[in-house]
């Protein structure tokens, strides 16, 4: 007698990327897609983080990035300052 078949046949692969900011805190803000970041829904989650930054030099408001082709979109250094975030 073999067991019952449960669940869904995974014959297509689907990937998710997690982007969380991390603060002294802990997690401040994540976004999870389906797929890679683009420019825009690395911005989109820019912005949804501002929500949750303060003005410098008050608690929670450094944004520190690596050197990745994404985090250079001039889109983004302008969103960051405008909100007095470095």
């Amino acid at each position: 007698m073999s067991a019952p078949h449960v669940g869904v046949e995974l014959d297509t692969l689907f990937s998710y990327s997690l982007l969380p900011a991390l603060s002294l805190d802990g997690i401040i803000h994540a976004s999870i897609v389906e797929g890679s970041f683009t420019a825009v829904l690395f911005c989109e989650f820019i912005e949804g983080l501002l929500n949750h930054m303060q003005s410098f030099p008050a608690r929670n408001s450094v944004i520190i990035m690596d050197n990745a082709r994404i985090h250079k979109d001039p889109t983004i250094a302008e969103l960051i300052t405008s909100r007095y975030v470095i």
